[in-house]
This record gives C-alpha cells, sequence and structure tokens, in this order.
C-alpha cells in the first residue's frame, strides 16, 4: 500500500530517492539486517528505480536472480559489518551464525541466512536417517547395532545389495541401514551428524536430501556396474556425496569461507574419509567368511564421491537458487541420468552376456 503511493501509475517501479524516503520514514519497523539489505539495493540500483517485486522478495524471504544480482552490487555496503562482530546473541543465534559461516562463503548469503531461519522445519532428514534408520532398526529389529560381516544374519536379510538378488529393487536403496562392522556405522554417523545436519539447516531437506539418495544410488549402481561378484552394505555412498560437496565447495571458495580452522577441518575428514575407504579396500581383498561370496565392495563409496563433486556442488554452490536456471545443474544432471540408465540396462543384459560366476544367493 505504502509502496502504490510512490507508484501511482502502477508501473511496478518506483524512484530510488522515494525508496530512501520510504525506508527513512519506516526504517524503525524493519529488521536491521533487512533494512541494510535494502539500503543497499537501493545504492546498488543504477537506473534510478527499484522493483516493487524485488522488495516483496526481500520481506518475504525470497529471492530472485535478478534480486542477487542487485544486491552483489551493493555488496560492498554489507560488509561494512561482519556478522561475526554482532555482538550480545542469544545461544541459539550464536548457533546459526557458526553454521552460517561452517556453510556459506559469501558474507551476504550468510546474513541473508541468518535473518531468515528459523528452523522451522528442522533438519529432519539427516537425523530421521541416522537415528531411526542406523539405531532403531538395527537396535530393535535386528537386537543388535551393528552386523558384523562375520554374523550369520549378515547375508540373510532382505536389505543389503547381493549381485544375485539385484533385481530386487529396493535393495539399491536399503543396503544404507546395514554396516559391516561398528567402526563402519561410527563413522558414518558422525559424518552425517557434523556435516550433515549444518548442510540440511542451510540448504533445506529437499537439496540434502537428494545430493544423499542420489549418491546412495550411484553407489550400489557403481557396486553393480565396475564390482559386480561383490554385495554392499552401509550408508557410504551418501555420506560421502555430502561430504565431497562440502568440501569441494570449501575449496572452490577458500577466501571467502571464514570458518574456523578450516585447514584443520578439512585435514581431519579427509583423514577420516581416507581411513574408512582404505578400511573397505582392506576388507573387500580379506578372505571371506562366507566364500564364495566375497566381502563388501568399497565402489559405493567412488559413486558417492562423484555424485558429490558433480551435482552436490551445484546444489551448495547456488544458496537458495533456482536451480532450473544453472546450465551446469542440467549438464550433470543429465550425465547422471544417463548413468542409471546405462547401469540399469547394464544389470539387465552384461551379467547374462559376460556369464559371469556370481556367489550363490544367501
Amino acid at each position: 500500500l505504502l509502496l502504490s503511493q510512490f507508484d501511482p501509475d502502477n508501473t511496478g517501479y518506483i524512484s530510488t530517492e522515494k525508496f530512501r524516503t520510504l525506508l527513512q520514514r519506516h526504517g524503525s519497523e524493519l529488521d536491521p539486517h533487512k533494512l541494510e539489505v535494502l539500503l543497499a539495493l537501493a545504492d546498488s540500483n543504477s537506473e534510478g528505480r527499484i522493483c516493487y517485486q524485488d522488495f516483496v522478495n526481500l520481506m518475504s524471504n525470497k529471492r530472485s536472480n535478478s534480486f542477487r544480482q542487485a544486491i552483489l552490487q551493493g555488496n560492498r555496503r554489507l560488509c561494512s559489518k561482519a556478522l561475526l562482530e554482532e555482538t550480545g546473541l542469544s545461544l541459539s543465534q550464536r548457533l546459526i551464525r557458526h553454521v552460517a559461516y561452517e556453510t556459506l562463503p559469501r558474507e551476504i548469503d550468510r546474513k541473508w541466512y541468518y535473518d531468515s531461519y528459523t528452523c522451522c522445519p528442522p533438519p529432519w532428514f539427516m537425523i530421521t536417517i541416522t537415528i531411526v534408520a542406523f539405531f532403531l532398526y538395527n537396535g530393535v529389529v535386528l537386537d543388535r547395532f551393528v552386523l558384523q560381516v562375520s554374523h550369520p544374519l549378515y547375508l540373510k536379510n532382505a536389505l543389503l545389495y547381493h549381485p544375485q538378488l539385484r533385481a530386487q529393487a529396493w535393495r539399491y536403496l536399503t543396503y544404507i541401514f546395514m554396516h559391516a562392522g561398528i567402526e563402519h556405522l561410527g563413522l558414518n554417523v558422525v559424518l552425517q551428524f557434523l556435516v550433515g545436519v549444518p548442510l540440511e539447516m542451510v540448504h533445506g531437506a529437499a537439496r540434502i536430501s537428494f545430493v544423499y539418495v542420489a549418491g546412495v544410488v550411484a553407489g550400489s549402481l557403481a557396486v553393480s556396474v565396475a564390482d559386480m561378484r561383490a554385495p554392499v552394505v552401509g550408508s557410504s555412498g551418501g555420506v560421502y556425496a555430502l561430504v565431497s560437496a562440502h568440501l569441494a565447495n570449501i575449496v572452490m571458495n577458500w577466501s571467502g569461507m571464514k570458518c574456523q580452522f578450516k585447514l584443520l577441518r578439512m585435514a581431519v575428514a579427509l583423514i577420516c574419509m581416507s581411513f574408512e575407504f582404505g578400511r573397505a579396500v582392506w576388507l573387500r581383498f580379506h578372505p571371506s567368511a562366507y566364500p564364495p561370496c566375497p566381502h563388501p565392495s568399497f565402489m559405493a563409496h567412488l559413486g558417492g564421491v562423484m555424485v558429490g563433486i558433480t551435482l552436490g556442488v551445484i546444489i551448495l554452490r547456488n544458496y537458495e537458487q533456482r536451480l532450473q536456471d544453472q546450465t551446469l545443474w542440467w549438464i550433470f544432471l543429465s550425465i547422471y541420468v544417463i548413468f542409471v540408465l546405462f547401469a540399469i540396462f547394464w544389470n539387465i543384459f552384461a551379467y547374462s552376456l559376460l556369464d559371469l560366476k556370481l556367489p550363490p544367493p544367501p
């Protein structure tokens, strides 16, 4: 209503001078950070006018590409006071600020996230998949928190991927509920909580669950193509997709990332991932407790990494942006779909054409 008074002709624009007058008159009613962004919008506009829809986008916590570009021009003003300089914050506010600096490379995005995050909905996907899928299922249904590869029930369950049972499509996903040892389970749980939960807090359940599930599917399909005789268990495909996307995003935006001890954190993450991957490789070639069926494959880890540094990087790099407008997103999504289709046809025809001697069904 106020803007319409400054735009009697209903053009959808008002002059920047009138816009500043409006801000000076009603600025005390606005959140200080939003007022700061609005002033940057006014300062950055070289055409001398402000789009009404950009104002609506800001006040409703939505952004368009044009609005992002306009704010980008006013980034110098926004960076005059870093979010880290804010004082008198509550514990929850400090936590949100910490997540912003751990995850986002640009000060403008960190301020936007800090202003708009409401913890509604909470990061339910990573918490659910970790607590319910791992602990509840393994602890309650199987009466044990982890199945060792030497346990009699290791192969005799309806969850893990087995080459003889590859026609049962659910196994390409449900294998994440089983783990080959307590150290395998423990590392995946820790990484999902420490990396997955903050990423979901920033990027939302839809994007993070997509990266996670895409990594899981790519992991089992990679095993079915490159390690055709082996079973696979564990959530490493999804975990490695998230972690590798996050680490790649940090490397690509190294100067903008202001998280504490980022070099040490990257080194620790890489050491943990390398240790777990090395353990998986060693286990794969270790004599099996159930010959002729080998131990689980390590190819799921590599499938997850490939998803992370392609689809994952695009999703994490474009915070709150329309992925439909991103050319690289469509390129990597097309590559992923082609790989999935190739793997499906490979599973249908290649096993019979190659005349492989597969291990007997469990």
